[in-house]
């Protein structure tokens, strides 16, 4: 391949239908999702691809039971902790974007502990979304440049972007979206204005890194034109 994606989003969907399907409890399928979540890094890395920004919870995802986000907190925090050896060991930079202030105390202060502890690991930095939604990041860019009473002259694109979560990161270039259903979900919305979308039928727990390859190859084929 000759185009390598710089930047990939990714939605890894179909974690409660893929535990269903087992006859196993959504709580599984959560587990399984984000173990692949980090492989799915490891493989990303390995092709040279820089920057992976993964779908975690939404803020939408608040309005489901109190049992399976008590689970999905807990699950976040474990995860992180577990993973941070192997993320120190890979060189992978994390960073959380979205609501940190609503995610619980416990889990705020693991966020802080692994943001910086990898902070100058260079060799992928892994965003995880985390209370975050596209909307909810414009509207909160928007408030940050109203409160510092920017002139409206200075106001574009790039100055927009610099409000936004992902500030200083580069627009993506690919989304990889799991599980079968083919729409954005409220996520990247401005970022992922010229993104790539790449869909799999595969239930996010199933994927594979020869699914990834397959994701790759298609890029490769794409002519990005940017509207010129």
């Amino acid at each position: 391949m000759n185009n390598i994606p710089k930047h990939i989003v990714l939605f890894p969907d179909g974690n409660r239908r893929w535990a269903k399907k087992k006859g196993a409890i959504s709580f599984d399928g959560h587990k399984q999702g984000y173990k692949n979540i980090i492989e799915f890094t490891l493989w990303c890395k390995n092709r040279g691809v820089k920057i992976i920004t993964a779908f975690g919870f939404s803020t939408e995802n608040w309005n489901r039971s109190e049992e399976e986000i008590n689970y999905l907190m807990k699950l976040l925090e474990s995860g992180l902790l577990e993973s941070f050896e192997k993320f120190k060991k890979e060189g992978i930079k994390v960073k959380i974007i979205g609501q940190k202030e609503k995610l619980p105390d416990s889990l705020q202060r693991v966020v802080n502990i692994i943001e910086k502890e990898t902070e100058s690991n260079n060799n992928l930095c892994l965003n995880l979304a985390i209370s975050y939604g596209g909307k909810w990041d414009i509207l909160s860019a928007v408030k940050k440049i109203i409160k510092e009473k920017i002139d409206l002259s200075k106001i574009d694109e790039k100055l927009f972007e610099s409000h936004l979560s992902t500030a200083g990161l580069p627009q993506p270039d690919l989304v990889i979206r799991a599980g079968g259903e083919m729409r954005l979900s409220n996520f990247l919305l401005w970022q992922a204005a010229y993104s790539e979308l790449y869909f799999s039928k595969k239930l996010w727990p199933d994927f594979t890194e020869n699914d990834l390859d397959l994701a790759l190859q298609e890029f490769d084929k794409r002519n990005r034109r940017f509207g010129k």
